[in-house]
C-alpha cells in the first residue's frame, strides 16, 4: 500500500511512522509539513534514523500526493483535514482517508460546528467513526474514517458494553480522565513546560472539553437515546498514557454477574482489549507503546454504582495505532499487523 501522511511532524505523525516502519505491506511515499518542507524527517526525529530518509514536502503537491497514494493519514488541526479530504478524494476517488483529528468524527455536523467553531465543508462525506471494536464492519467498507480521540477511546470502550445492554442510569455517567503531556502536542505552550507539569496534576477545560460531545454521540447511539455525561480531563506529569475512570449508577436489579457478562460478551474475543476483570486495576505503564486497552471494573454495592477503568497509550490506541488498525481492516489485512509489540516496561 502506498501511504502518505499529511502533517507528519507532530507526535502522532512520528508515531505513525514508527509503527508503519514494521508494517510489511506499507510503503510511505509522501510526508508533509508546511513549516519545514525540504527537511529530512530523521533530522526532526533522530529516533527514525535508519528507518526513514525522506524529506518533507508541502501540501502544494496535494494533486500528486493524492494521485499516487492509496491511503492518506491526516494529522492536521481541526478545520483543515476536511478540506484536504475533500480535495484529495476528488482527485482520486479510490483514495482512502484516515483523519486523526475531529473533522470526520461527527455524524451531526451541527454539533461539530457548535463545539469547534468552524464550518464543516465536507458534509457529503460518508465518514465512519473509527473505533474499530465497535464499528469494524462499517470500517471495512468505508473510504473515510474519523479516528477517535484519545480520551474518547478509553472512555467509550469502558462504558459501551454497559450502555449497549441498558444496565445504567444514563443520567448518572461521570468520567474522570487523566492524560500524559504528549496529548497536548509538540508545539510550545506554557502549560506543558517541564516546570509547569513536573510534580503537578491539574484539571482543565472543565465542563467544556471537545471530547465531551464525541463521547455523548457514540454512547447515545449505542443507547438508542440522547445522553449527557460529565467529563473532566486532567493533565498528569508523564509523557504517555490515558487513564479513564468512569462512574455510573446501575439500574435496579443489575447484578455484578450481569456486568461481568457485558464485558466478556463484548470484548472476550477482541485481541486489543485486555480484560482484567471485576476488581482489576488497569495502569498506563502496562499499555505503554502498544495498541492495547486494559479494562477493569468494580461494583460499589454501598452506592449502587459501577466504576469502570480503562488504560491506553494516548499516542497508539488513542491515535496512531488505532489508525493503523483501521487501515488494516479497510484493506482486509490481518488486523494485528505492525501492532503486536509487547508493552515497554518499566
Amino acid at each position: 500500500m502506498k501511504i502518505s501522511i499529511i502533517g507528519a511532524t507532530g507526535y502522532t505523525g512520528a508515531e505513525l511512522l514508527r509503527i508503519l516502519a514494521s508494517h510489511p505491506a506499507a510503503e510511505v511515499v509522501y510526508i508533509t509539513s508546511e513549516s519545514q518542507p525540504g527537511t529530512a524527517i530523521n533530522d526532526i526525529y533522530p529516533h527514525l534514523i535508519r528507518f526513514y530518509e525522506k524529506a518533507l514536502v508541502s501540501l502544494a503537491d496535494l494533486d500528486k500526493i493524492a494521485a499516487e497514494s492509496e491511503v492518506i493519514f491526516i494529522g492536521l488541526p481541526h478545520g483543515h483535514a476536511m478540506e484536504v479530504g475533500r480535495k484529495a478524494t476528488a482527485i482520486n476517488p479510490k483514495l482512502k482517508v484516515i483523519d486523526l483529528g475531529a473533522d470526520y468524527r461527527f455524524k451531526d455536523h451541527d454539533v461539530y460546528e457548535q463545539w469547534y467553531k468552524v464550518a464543516h465543508t465536507h458534509r457529503e462525506a460518508e465518514a465512519v467513526y473509527g473505533l474499530t471494536e465497535l464499528n469494524r464492519s462499517q470500517i471495512r467498507d468505508s473510504s473515510i474514517i474519523g479516528n477517535p480521540g484519545c480520551y474518547t477511546t478509553a472512555s467509550i470502550l469502558a462504558l459501551a458494553p454497559l450502555v449497549q445492554r441498558q444496565l445504567l442510569d444514563l443520567s448518572s455517567i461521570i468520567i474522570d480522565a487523566k492524560s500524559g503531556v504528549s496529548g497536548a502536542g509538540r508545539s510550545l505552550n506554557l502549560g506543558s513546560h517541564f516546570t509547569e507539569v513536573f510534580e503537578n496534576v491539574k484539571a482543565y477545560n472543565v465542563a467544556g472539553h471537545r471530547h465531551t460531545p464525541e463521547i455523548e454521540a457514540v454512547l447515545g447511539e449505542l443507547a438508542g437515546e440522547r445522553l449527557v455525561v460529565s467529563f473532566t480531563p486532567h493533565l498528569i506529569p508523564v509523557a504517555r498514557g490515558i487513564l479513564s475512570t468512569c462512574y455510573a449508577t446501575l439500574k435496579a436489579g443489575v447484578t455484578p454477574e450481569a456486568v461481568d457478562e457485558a464485558y466478556t460478551s463484548s470484548y472476550g474475543q477482541e485481541y486489543f482489549i485486555r480484560l482484567l476483570g471485576r476488581g482489576g486495576y488497569p495502569v498506563t505503564k502496562n499499555t505503554r507503546g502498544t495498541n492495547f486497552c486494559d479494562l477493569g471494573w468494580h461494583i460499589d454495592s454501598r452506592t449502587g454504582r459501577v466504576i469502570a477503568i480503562a488504560a491506553i497509550d494516548n499516542l497508539v490506541k488513542g491515535a496512531a495505532g488505532q489508525a493503523v488498525q483501521n487501515m488494516n481492516v479497510m484493506f482486509n489485512i490481518e488486523e494485528r499487523t505492525a501492532l503486536e509489540a509487547a508493552p515497554l516496561y518499566p
